[in-house]
């Protein structure tokens, strides 16, 4: 699994013209999914990435409680390295990623976080507003 994580001020998710998830002063996620993940890894994910240290005076979301969007992005398992058009055979299909996705935010939300998400197989316009900036690839 990867994890494209990036302090926001505020971030936001809309599908078909609705907002399914709104944060500010927290961590906008971008999060992939390839063949060979598992609900461990899922797990491990999202301890890393809420006490990763990102944050001002090296802070984690779960110290200061800051809340996460979370954003299915089988894109972060993209390979344009022999030419302009990418492939994607590195992501995992739809029904493998999913459950793992899901798995990722409930362990986030066992471990206290704050959570918004997409929605999963929808085109979302992801709108976000960058502090620093400061992103981090996390990856299992």
């Amino acid at each position: 699994m990867r994890a494209l994580v990036q302090t926001v001020s505020r971030a936001s998710v809309t599908v078909d013209d609705e907002v399914t998830g709104k944060i500010e002063d927290g961590l906008l996620v971008l999060v992939g999914v390839t063949h060979d993940d598992t609900p461990a890894k899922a797990a491990e994910l999202a301890r890393k990435t809420y006490e990763l240290r990102i944050l001002d005076d090296e802070a984690s979301a779960a110290d200061r409680g800051a809340p996460l969007l979370v954003v299915s992005q089988f894109t972060l398992y993209g390979d344009a390295r022999k030419g302009r058009r990418p492939t994607w055979n590195a992501a995992a299909p739809a029904e493998v990623a999913e459950p793992l996705v899901t798995a990722y935010v409930e362990a986030l939300r066992a471990r206290g976080a704050t959570v918004e998400t997409g929605r999963f197989r929808a085109h979302m316009l992801v709108e976000s507003v960058n502090v620093g900036p400061r992103t981090i690839l996390l990856e299992l």
